[in-house]
């Protein structure tokens, strides 16, 4: 995730999307402790299993100056 995030960076990306399931703490957490923030959920977006999910939508905006 940070060779991403660094990546990203290099080249000017301004923001980066997760949509991730709810349930997945992981990998909720391994986002944010990368700078993603919950912006918000996504209703019976994502099917699994047969069953439509919510869907959380993380977002990192980059913290470099000119971009």
């Amino acid at each position: 995730m940070a060779s991403l995030v660094e990546a990203s960076e290099r080249e000017g990306i301004w923001t980066l999307q997760a949509g991730i399931f709810p349930e997945n703490v992981s990998s909720v957490e391994l986002h944010k402790r990368h700078g993603f923030r919950i912006v918000g959920t996504r209703e019976k977006l994502g099917s699994m299993d047969g069953r439509w999910r919510d869907v959380l939508l993380l977002e990192r905006r980059s913290t470099v100056s000119g971009i």
